[in-house]
């Protein structure tokens, strides 16, 4: 991975040997007092971050514009369902794309920047976006919803797209020729201006004129506005906006472009027409409150509303906001940022981390033991994949337990927070190969005793070969003396794959049985039954268990 960051990447953190690494954007890089270097980030959150409720939300709501359910290959749109376009995925696909999820969050933290561990891509979900194609590309992430670390809520990132016949318009079939408009004009539409009108573009234009004149002066006769435009070019500017344009060419639309009438109707017998815009309309205060949100939540407009200016409309906040970035403040704002971007670091190197982690079982270049690993038994192979070779292994899990990862699978434990392939007790504290196939661990036995429905159980061929293989690990005495420990048929399957080269070429012999005949079984289980009433042991075969005295007096 390049060494040099900038603002704006998504990098891994590490915040402990033995866990996933952090996924952070760095938003500042900032030099401390004693010359490190340290970086202001914005959190993102994997699926085993969030309760298992808003994992049920996240797989119900896993969408931009359209819902792609991890459980089915459905896609629905609005109130409307249809064939999905993405390719069938297999079970360990979809298990495989949940690691790739992330939620975006609000949440910043500062973090030093030696713990930095790689780069990655981050992406917001498209709709046209083919999901397994982040299972092909390596440190590839996508966001669809937006995770509150105290709300404890999953939000949408982005609106939905509004389809179906509630937003979208029923457009009439064209009129043909000659063919007459029969609806009623004045219920369908509003006209607010009429381009074929009497008047000059001369006279309009001086009409407009006297109009933000009327609006300077109704500006300093009003107490209010001479407190918040204290000087005439200020009322003057205020007047010149669109709010007064609007309201003038209204007053021609409804005089009929008749400029007596309009001017007479700028003037009426109250006092000159005074309009006022949302730049009139906010307070100072109410301004400031909307600066500190736009610094909180971008422009986030419904947050904004709702967290600072509940008072407000939405169509407010939005008309302030674009007429705010026209105001001086807005410019002297941003060249304030740009001063302080200005003044902090742009990009800085991180060596690449080359120090031994914790977790490693041995040392490459030592000796190694039974499937590579010293002071690991036999029988032991990798949680994830079941592979029993390895240039490294890594512990994994509970210590007592000795579970271990190879090298390709702690690499993807680490970038991605989860195992290759689906298993029973992910997620929860695994119980891994011990030193035996017995496992011992009674928290594994309560894990397994969860839900239990009724199976069949169909021996493959490789558990049947195992049996005889690794007859020596199984011990199936010692096994049917212990009928509730359950066996770790991958352990045993592990060394059978290792064995298997080495056996002998000429097929085992199997152990035939003799088995007795149905009537020398029910002979025997004759002779072991006696009379209910006589202690004779000369019994009647029948459905009772009498003797052939008693017989005769029951059918007598």
């Amino acid at each position: 991975w390049s060494n040099q960051l900038y603002r704006r990447d998504y990098v891994y953190f590490e915040n402990s040997s033995s866990n996933p690494y952090l996924i952070r954007r760095i938003e500042e890089l900032n030099k401390t007092a004693n010359g490190n270097v340290e970086a202001k980030v914005v959190c993102l959150f994997r699926r085993r971050d969030i309760s298992g409720n808003l994992n049920t939300l996240a797989d119900s709501n896993w969408t931009v514009y359209k819902c792609v359910c991890l459980s089915c290959d459905n896609v629905f749109v609005g109130e409307f369902e249809e064939e999905s376009k993405q390719p069938a995925l297999s079970e360990q696909q979809k298990h495989q794309l949940k690691h790739r999820e992330l939620f975006l969050s609000r949440q910043f933290e500062s973090l030093p920047a030696t713990h930095i561990r790689g780069k990655c891509n981050v992406t917001l979900l498209n709709e046209t976006d083919v999901l397994a194609s982040y299972l092909e590309k390596e440190d590839c992430f996508f966001y669809s919803l937006v995770f509150d670390p105290v709300q404890k809520t999953l939000l949408a990132d982005q609106g939905e797209i509004r389809v179906g016949s509630k937003y979208q318009a029923e457009i009439p079939e064209k009129l043909a020729e000659g063919e007459s408009d029969n609806r009623v004009q004045e219920k369908l539409e509003t006209k607010v201006w009429d381009p074929n009108n009497q008047l000059k573009d001369a006279q309009i234009d001086q009409f407009l004129v006297v109009a933000r004149a009327v609006g300077t002066f109704a500006r300093a006769l009003d107490c209010s506005s001479s407190i918040r435009q204290p000087s005439l070019h200020m009322s003057a500017a205020a007047a010149s906006r669109d709010i007064t344009l609007f309201h003038a060419m209204d007053t021609l639309q409804k005089n009929n472009y008749d400029l007596a009438k309009a001017m007479s109707t700028l003037v009426p017998q109250g006092g000159p027409v005074l309009c006022r815009d949302e730049m009139e309309e906010w307070s100072a205060s109410e301004a400031m409150l909307f600066e500190e949100a736009l610094e909180k939540y971008g422009k986030d407009f419904n947050d904004i509303r709702q967290d600072f200016l509940p008072w407000k409309s939405l169509a407010s906040v939005v008309q302030f906001y674009y007429m705010w970035k026209t105001t001086d403040r807005y410019i002297q704002q941003k060249r304030l940022k740009a001063a302080e971007a200005d003044s902090k670091l742009k990009q800085v190197y991180i060596p690449t981390y080359t120090k031994p982690n914790p977790n490693q079982i041995m040392v490459p270049g030592t000796k190694p033991g039974m499937n590579g690993a010293a002071g690991f038994q036999k029988g032991l192979s990798c949680e994830s994949c079941h592979t029993a070779q390895s240039p490294q292994w890594y512990a994994w899990g509970p210590p007592n337990m000795q579970c271990r990862l190879c090298a390709s699978c702690w690499i993807y434990w680490k970038k991605y927070g989860g195992l290759k392939t689906p298993t029973q007790l992910e997620g929860a504290t695994r119980a891994g190969s011990g030193m035996s196939p017995f496992t011992r661990n009674e928290g594994r036995a309560k894990l397994l005793a969860k839900n239990r429905q009724t199976f069949i159980l169909q021996t493959t061929k490789l558990t049947r070969i195992a049996r005889r293989v690794c007859e020596d690990i199984l011990q199936p005495r010692r096994a049917a003396r212990r009928p509730y420990a359950s066996i770790n048929a991958n352990a045993v399957k592990a060394e059978c794959m290792i064995r298997l080269p080495k056996a002998t070429k000429t097929p085992q012999k199997s152990k035939l049985v003799p088995r007795q005949s149905l009537a020398s079984i029910v002979k025997d289980l004759g002779k072991n039954m006696s009379c209910d009433q006589h202690s004779f042991n000369n019994t009647h075969i029948s459905n009772c268990c009498f003797c052939h005295l008693c017989t005769a007096v029951i059918v007598d």
